[in-house]
């Protein structure tokens, strides 16, 4: 068995996968620029799965520069659709071709941003699995990528509030916490689903 293969047959997978094909999504109708992002899941040590954020590099005029987030951008006129967007952009910010390094499994509720500070935008989140050695390879774009084990993801006490800095100014967010990392905004939203399908 393949260790793509290895990973699609873990029990948390399969019930992913599960779940995902049982969600049903309304057409895509919107006037708002479109973006995809994937929440990338390999299998590590004991079987147990990791999930990919990304710190993002920090550039002026860019409202996620310097967050927690996950590999992913807009859709260009080139893309044919929101998937082929999303592994576009994988390859580009990660070095990861998931048409060959990996499978989509499906896809979340589509997101938007609640602040107005931020343009209008519909971003829809991907599920995809790789193998456990897969290469990561940052682009500019990305500053750091860590693996995160969903075990932490399934602690409460890391989830709560936190304060963060938004235009200059303090904001209290509902968040999850990862070390020093506070993941917020749609990735913290992107990833309350997650849980809610695994469970």
């Amino acid at each position: 068995m393949s260790e793509l293969a290895t990973v699609l047959h873990h029990p948390d997978i399969k019930r992913l996968v599960r779940a995902l094909n049982a969600m049903r999504h309304a057409p895509d109708q919107t006037e708002m620029r479109e973006a995809a992002v994937v929440l990338i899941l390999r299998a590590a040590e004991a079987e147990s799965l990791e999930l990919l954020l990304i710190l993002r590099a920090e550039f002026e005029g860019d409202p996620w520069s310097g967050n927690i987030g996950l590999p992913g951008g807009h859709r260009d006129p080139g893309d044919t659709s929101l998937e082929d967007a999303v592994v576009r952009e994988t390859r580009e910010e990660i070095g990861v071709d998931l048409a060959r390094a990996g499978r989509i499994i499906g896809r979340l509720s589509e997101v938007r941003p609640m602040s107005a500070d931020v343009p209008g935008i519909m971003v829809v989140p991907y599920v995809a699995v790789v193998g456990p050695d897969v290469p990561i390879a940052p682009g500019p774009e990305v500053a750091q990528t860590f693996w995160v084990p969903l075990a932490r993801l399934r602690q409460p006490d890391l989830w709560g509030e936190a304060t963060v800095t938004v235009r200059g100014g303090p904001r209290q967010v509902s968040c999850f916490r990862h070390g020093k990392y506070i993941v917020w905004g749609l990735t913290e939203r992107i990833l309350r689903e997650l849980l809610e399908l695994l469970s």
